[in-house]
């Protein structure tokens, strides 16, 4: 059996802070007690506590300044990737919106990446296609595929940026993918995908590669509203 190891009293006391911002207790721009009284509200020392801060003040959470109080920051707008990979940890406090906007984002970014990736590395791409039109049909293994696949595509472009993008989220799409490969439709769906890119692979296409990945991506959007419609 294999035992998740406890997290430190930092990153215990760095959780318990997320939360109360995401659960209102200290909304945006509002700011936190004095050092010592949060110390003694969460049960930890004052270095843990501030080691607790530092590392939410260099992901975007708070705005520690010497001699003034600390600010909730607007983590919407002033974060950096790292308040992604956060929230996957707490997506029951994500706006409802949320995840259509991040998949808004992928949609800018995945036709791109695809296009280079064929452009450059059709062989290589071709392959991986090869195996992932033979997924399981389960959430789970769909949920791998799919991440795999941009993935790959995102480090076959020669682009390093996109993968540095796409890994600030990676948590966060294992978890949701499960939700999105319930639907049996959306698994033929992706699978459809998977044939029509490899066989654009196969042709060196592309232009073809990058205009299909951005029409199933604009369509895995509204897949993922009507999934969730009514909620």
């Amino acid at each position: 059996m294999s035992w998740t190891p406890p997290q430190r009293p930092a990153a215990l006391t760095e959780t318990r802070l997320i939360e109360a911002i995401l659960t209102g207790q200290y909304p945006i721009n509002s700011t936190l007690p004095a050092e010592r009284d949060l110390a003694e509200q969460l049960g930890v020392t004052r270095p843990t506590l501030r080691e607790a801060l530092q590392r939410m003040a260099r992901d975007g959470w708070i705005d520690i300044q010497h001699g003034k109080s600390t600010r909730v920051r607007n983590y919407w707008e002033e974060g950096s990737l790292g308040v992604l990979n956060t929230l996957a940890g707490h997506s029951q406090h994500l706006p409802q919106d949320f995840i259509p906007k991040l998949l808004q984002v992928r949609l800018l970014l995945a036709p791109a990446y695809t296009r280079d990736a064929v452009q450059h590395r059709p062989g290589d791409v071709e392959r991986l296609l090869a195996d992932l039109v033979n997924t399981t049909d389960d959430p789970p293994s769909f949920t791998r595929a799919d991440w795999t696949l941009h993935q790959v595509l995102a480090r076959l472009s020669g682009n390093p940026v996109f993968s540095l993008i796409l890994n600030g989220f990676a948590e966060l799409y294992h978890n949701l993918g499960v939700l999105y490969f319930s639907s049996e439709d959306n698994r033929s769906h992706s699978l459809r995908y998977y044939q029509q890119l490899y066989q654009h692979s196969r042709e060196r296409n592309a232009d073809a590669a990058s205009s299909l990945t951005r029409t199933v991506m604009q369509a895995s959007i509204a897949r993922w509203e009507q999934l969730h419609a009514g909620e």
